[in-house]
C-alpha cells in the first residue's frame, strides 16, 4: 500500500499520571512507519480532559492538541492510563469513550487505561489486557470480561495492550496489517527491536525468571502455575501435565529457578495476594481463598513471612 494522503489518524487520551513511555513508544512506531514508506499515512493527537497540560508518571507534563470537547475524528481512539485511576476528568473521559463506543468507534487502551475503557462499557464481551500488577484488581472489578496475561489483544475493533514495550508490538502489528511484513521489519530493525511479539506472547509477571532459551516443560509449569492460583494444582498433577515425575519437575526448578515447585508456586500466590490487597477493597478472607489459601491463619502466617508484615498491615499502607 502506498499513498500520499494520511488516511488513518490515531488519538491519544492522556489521564493525569500517564506514562510517557508508552505514548512515545507507540506514536514513534507511527513516525517510523511514515519515514520508512515515505508518506504520511499515519497522524496522531494528543488530548486531554480539558485541553491543559497532563503531568506524566515522570514527572514531565505534555501539552496536548485538544480537549475531549474537541475530540477530532479519529479510525482508532487510544485512553492512557498508568500509575492512578483517580484522575481530573475521569467521568468526563468516561462519558467520551462511551459515547465513541455506542457511534461503533474503534478504541483501545495502553495500561491502566483498559480499566477505564471497562468502566465505560466498552470492553464487554471483548477480549482484552492489562498491565500485570493490575490485572487482579482488573478481574475482581470486571469478572465477566476476558482479561489475559498476553502483551496485548485485538478483538474486533478494542486494541489494549499491557503498557511499557507492549505498545509497540500492538502499533507493528497494525504497520502489519497495513504495509506487510516486510516494512513492519524495517520499522523494528530502526528501534534495534530485536523480536516482534504476538498477541499470544505472554507479559513477565512480577518475579518470573527470563526462561528465553530454557526448558519448555519448565516454561509450561511456570503458566499453568500463574494461570491455577485459586485452586491451585497438586505436584503429581502439574507433573502429569508435561509428561514428567514430580522427581523430575523438581530437579528443573532447582536447576533452572533454585527453588522447589512447592514454594515457587507459594510466591506466585502470594504476590497475586498482594495485588488484591492493594488494588481493591475485597475482604482479608476473600483473598485468601481466592489464591488457594482455606485457611486465614496459615494466609497471614505466609504472607508475613514473605513480605515482613500482616496483610491488614498491607492494607492500610495501600488504602
Amino acid at each position: 500500500m502506498t499513498t500520499d494522503t494520511p488516511t488513518r489518524h490515531f488519538a491519544f487520551i492522556l489521564a493525569e499520571e500517564f506514562s510517557m513511555f508508552c505514548v512515545s513508544a507507540v506514536i514513534d512506531v507511527l513516525r517510523t512507519a511514515n519515514m520508512v514508506t515515505g508518506t504520511d499515512y499515519y497522524r496522531w493527537s494528543t488530548v486531554s480532559h480539558d485541553g491543559e497540560p497532563v503531568r506524566a508518571s515522570n514527572g514531565l507534563t505534555l501539552k496536548p492538541i485538544h480537549s475531549v470537547d474537541d475530540l477530532p475524528p479519529a479510525d482508532l481512539t487510544f485512553i492512557v492510563a498508568s500509575l492512578t485511576l483517580d484522575f481530573p476528568g475521569r467521568q468526563k473521559i468516561v462519558n467520551v469513550l462511551r459515547t465513541l463506543g455506542r457511534r461503533g468507534a474503534s478504541l483501545g487502551a495502553l495500561s491502566v487505561g483498559s480499566h477505564i475503557l471497562a468502566q465505560a462499557g466498552q470492553l464487554e464481551g471483548h477480549r482484552c489486557t492489562i498491565h500485570w500488577e493490575n490485572r487482579a484488581g482488573f478481574r475482581e472489578a470486571f469478572p465477566h470480561i476476558e482479561c489475559t496475561s498476553n502483551v496485548y489483544e485485538i478483538d474486533r475493533k478494542r486494541y489494549t495492550a499491557a503498557g511499557g514495550t507492549t505498545g509497540i508490538d500492538l502499533m507493528l502489528e497494525i504497520v502489519r496489517a497495513d504495509f506487510g511484513a516486510e516494512i513492519t521489519n524495517k520499522v523494528a530493525n530502526n528501534f534495534q527491536y530485536e523480536r516482534i511479539r504476538s498477541h499470544e506472547d505472554r507479559q513477565r509477571v512480577g518475579r518470573e525468571p527470563d526462561l528465553t532459551g530454557k526448558s519448555e516443560k519448565l516454561k509450561r509449569l511456570t503458566e499453568l502455575m500463574a494461570d491455577n492460583l485459586e485452586e491451585p494444582l497438586s505436584a503429581g498433577a502439574l507433573a502429569r501435565s508435561v509428561e514428567l515425575s514430580v522427581r523430575q519437575v523438581e530437579r528443573l526448578f532447582l536447576k533452572h529457578l533454585n527453588s522447589t515447585p512447592g514454594r515457587y508456586y507459594m510466591t506466585l500466590r502470594l504476590e497475586r495476594a498482594r495485588q488484591l490487597l492493594r488494588q481493591t477493597n475485597i475482604p482479608i478472607l476473600e483473598v485468601a481463598l481466592s489464591t488457594g489459601f482455606t485457611s486465614h491463619s496459615y494466609f497471614a502466617q505466609s504472607y508475613r513471612m514473605q513480605f515482613g508484615r500482616a496483610p491488614s498491615d498491607e492494607r492500610r499502607k495501600s488504602f
